[in-house]
């Protein structure tokens, strides 16, 4: 499968640079099995599901973690961009400089604060910051929130907010479950109103969820890794869900890759780890039946999962029509709900 056919044409005045006035107030096209459309708001949720669904959030929380620093003693210009926290005081980076840094090379921002190279893993660069408070500490005082490269404008102190789910609690990723900025409290209140259960999972995003697919064919794509925990209670939740016939909604592509990585041996089960789970056409979903998720990048791998997801051509469907009818994209952008054809209670 080429993955050109994964590709689409986006005007740029179509790509959300800011978020609605208020979250849940984003547009919520909603598939249903058929093939039929329906263009809603995002606040039509609870209508949309069934009292027995289940519905699963990413409650990652997004680092401040793009820095600017200087080369000591040379005085070159380096943005940091935190790819993943690996202790108090280390971490791997994106380092973007006229010349990368080289081993030992002390990196000194604005306001003092040192990070030395100690190394390379891939395409990262290993850090270690010299300071008694610790990564996070300087990261909350100086780092700035990084939103993704498609957004053509310096973050703002709204960002902090926006940039982040209302139920963000475990600091670690680079990039926000963008799904999962719709949802306020009115929303879920109504949710729980209306009996829709919800749990939680965790799934650190890296900034490589924002890379395109650059090999020829999907599957020669290698995906990145990012930590992921999913506990028992979730577990036991889908299986509550499964007696009484109800639906695992996904609120977002990192939570489907989250269930689906601990159900990889057939038998769904807790985790806590790495997953490099690339789902591409042809994938057996085993655990979630419903996927809510925000329109993706031409040729990215988050396309292809849902792609893998709903079909092809129920994907260029959708597409199209969101082209067509003023549909906000990426990360600030509006949402689709869409069910499997072979899903439902």
């Amino acid at each position: 499968m080429k993955t050109s056919i994964f590709d689409y044409e986006l005007s740029p005045d179509r790509i959300a640079q800011t978020p609605p006035n208020r979250r849940s107030a984003s547009r919520l096209l909603d598939f249903e099995v058929g093939g039929s459309i329906r263009d809603r708001c995002f606040s039509d949720l609870p209508s949309i599901l069934n009292p027995n669904d289940l519905l699963v959030l990413n409650n990652t929380w997004v680092l401040p973690a793009r820095m600017f620093a200087r080369k000591a003693p040379s005085g070159g210009q380096v943005e940091i961009l935190i790819e993943r926290q690996t202790g108090d005081d280390q971490c791997l980076a994106q380092i973007r400089a006229s010349k990368g840094p080289t081993v030992g090379t002390c990196l000194v921002t604005s306001m003092g604060s040192k990070f030395v190279t100690e190394g390379r893993d891939g395409p990262f660069y290993r850090l270690r910051i010299e300071s008694k408070e610790g990564l996070a500490t300087v990261l909350d005082r100086e780092g700035e929130v990084p939103l993704p490269p498609y957004i053509r404008r310096s973050p703002n102190r709204a960002d902090r907010c926006r940039y982040q789910t209302i139920y963000a609690t475990v600091p670690g990723a680079v990039a926000a479950p963008t799904a999962g900025l719709h949802f306020d409290k009115v929303l879920f209140s109504t949710l729980g109103q209306r009996g829709i259960a919800t749990e939680f999972i965790t799934l650190h995003i890296g900034a490589g969820t924002f890379q395109p697919i650059r090999a020829e064919h999907v599957r020669d794509h290698r995906m990145h890794s990012e930590w992921t925990s999913v506990p028992e209670r979730v577990i036991e939740a889908v299986q509550r869900t499964r007696r009484r016939r109800g639906r695992v909604v996904a609120v977002g592509t990192t939570v489907v890759r989250a269930l689906e990585s601990a159900a990889r041996t057939g038998e769904l089960i807790s985790m806590k780890g790495n997953t490099d789970l690339y789902i591409v056409p042809g994938f057996r979903f085993r655990v979630v039946d419903t996927l809510i998720t925000n329109f993706h990048l031409p040729k990215s791998s988050l396309l292809v999962l849902v792609s893998a997801f709903t079909g092809l051509e129920a994907v260029q469907q959708i597409y199209a029509h969101a082209i067509d009818n003023g549909y906000r994209f990426y990360s600030y952008g509006d949402a689709m709900c869409v069910q499997r054809a072979d899903s439902g209670p």
